[in-house]
């Protein structure tokens, strides 16, 4: 007998919630992954939804009504963009603290006192 395959069960998403999603997405200073990530979704996922809309074929199965008008919730603008901020200060503070902790190192290693030229001389004087 053949191994019979599972099938995972994905999450199925609405038309609304893909409308609403590429709609973030068009909106001026805000990345495809911070939407992706807000809205724990794959981006790839996103990316996907963007082409079809592009292309005009994210209209599912239901008839095309006259008037497609999403509303874009205004905080979920503002929370997406204040969370790209803050994920652009936290790699700054990451990169730092590497930095730092490097520094740290190279400063508290041991060091030899006297050079290896000096030794040489054995004492010799002129």
């Amino acid at each position: 007998m053949a191994a019979r395959l599972s099938r995972k069960r994905l999450p199925r998403y609405g038309l609304e919630f893909k409308l609403a999603a590429v709609k973030l997405t068009e909106v001026p200073g805000v990345e495809v992954q911070a939407v992706a990530q807000a809205l724990d979704i794959h981006p790839v996922m996103l990316s996907r939804w963007r082409q079809e809309a592009r292309e005009g074929r994210l209209r599912g199965f239901v008839p095309r009504p006259r008037v497609v008008e999403t509303k874009v919730r205004v905080p979920a603008v503002r929370e997406i963009k204040r969370l790209q901020a803050l994920e652009k200060a936290h790699a700054l503070l990451q990169e730092e603290h590497a930095l730092l902790k490097k520094a740290i190192r190279f400063a508290s290693e041991r060091r030899p006192t006297s050079s290896p030229s000096s030794k040489r001389s054995g004492g010799r004087t002129r």
